[in-house]
């Protein structure tokens, strides 16, 4: 190994992005390895959609293989399931709607596996993140349409310090271009979508078979029943589709009430519409909150433009105020806070308030 170079294992999902990411470094000279994380599988708990790990591992393997670079598998199904499954189901449980991806980060992939691939001896671990980080900041990727710094967020400095992100600086077209020239065989693979390490699913039916559904109303705003659901933990604050009640305008779901098994619709998606919410479990990357008040930008889902606003402290955690009225705020979801590209860290929304403002 040259001088300068590190030891950097991978974590290889089976995509084009970790593919190319790894095909970077070897390039760049390194000592590279890769590594498959099983984190979900049909045998231990049968899902309705792709759930296909053993595909995806050989994909890895296949690019491991045309890379020249060690590969080995690292099981983390069990601590997976506890830390992000049964999150997520306790969550939607709880009438929230949780971004399992988000802990799914922070839990596994910087933290078991970054733990082992150190105690195996490298120096680093990188990953197909579009992200960079520049002297223990986390800035948000090159491309603005693939940039996932808002499911980093609730990264350490001290994990971004051993972590690498290889195709931070490029956009998607270049990453598929890097792909075909280096001959990897997921060049023309599509992008994986769905829940992270679970793939794509029916939510309805995944969480059906962990929370019992209940029957309960749909109502409006003012009180009137519209129709019936068939459980109220699937929905979603925004949803417009699938509540099957017809006749004129739609309705879109601005609220449920899980202990009431109730849904909650209106017509007007002005009553979407929130001018501040609160947060709690703050987590800064820096490691300490920022003098607050903050006039800084923020989002409350991924891809949406960047938000200006003002957070200030409270009692039990942040108050969040937006320049203009935000549509669909959700419980349990992140908002992430930016400074320019930067990313400072978040929080789990508890509520919206002032809604039905524009």
């Amino acid at each position: 190994m040259q001088p300068g170079m590190k030891k950097i294992t991978v974590a290889m999902s089976g995509g084009v992005d970790s593919s190319v990411a790894a095909a970077l470094l070897v390039r760049e000279g390194h000592e590279v390895s890769g590594a498959f994380m099983k984190n979900w599988s049909d045998e231990a708990d049968p899902c309705t959609g792709e759930c296909a790990w053993k595909q995806e591992r050989q994909d890895a393997l296949r690019v491991a293989a045309t890379l020249g670079i060690p590969f080995e598998t690292y099981d983390f199904e069990d601590d997976y399931r506890r830390e992000v499954v049964d999150y997520m189901v306790r969550e939607y449980a709880a009438g929230r709607t949780p971004n399992p991806d988000v802990l799914c980060n922070s839990k596994v992939k910087f933290h078991l596996f970054l733990r082992r691939a150190l105690e195996n001896g490298a120096d680093m671990i990188a990953t197909g993140h579009y992200a960079r980080v520049e002297d223990g900041a986390l800035l948000a990727g090159v491309d603005a349409n693939k940039d996932q710094s808002y499911f980093l967020h609730r990264l350490t400095k001290e994990q971004l310090s051993r972590t690498l992100f290889p195709v931070g600086h490029l956009p998607k077209p270049e990453v598929r271009r890097l792909a075909k020239e280096f001959g990897l065989p997921t060049a023309e693979k599509k992008d994986s979508q769905g829940i992270c390490f679970i793939g794509k699913v029916d939510l309805a039916n995944f969480l059906g078979a962990k929370i019992a559904a209940r029957t309960g109303p749909i109502v409006t705003t003012d009180g009137h029943v519209v129709g019936r659901h068939p459980g109220a933990v699937p929905f979603t604050i925004g949803q417009r589709h699938g509540l099957g009640v017809g006749g004129g305008a739609p309705y879109f779901v601005v609220d449920k009430d899980v202990a009431r098994n109730t849904v909650v619709v209106a017509r007007d998606q002005a009553e979407l519409d929130a001018s501040a919410l609160v947060a709690n479990e703050a987590q800064w990357i820096s490691g300490a909150a920022p003098p607050l008040p903050l006039a800084c930008k923020a989002r409350i889902r991924y891809r949406q433009p960047l938000q200006d606003c003002t957070v200030t402290a409270t009692a039990t955690g942040l108050h969040v105020d937006f320049a203009r009225p935000q549509r669909a705020i959700s419980p349990g979801q992140f908002i992430v806070f930016y400074q320019e590209d930067r990313c400072l860290g978040g929080a789990v929304i508890e509520r919206a308030e002032n809604r039905g403002q524009r």
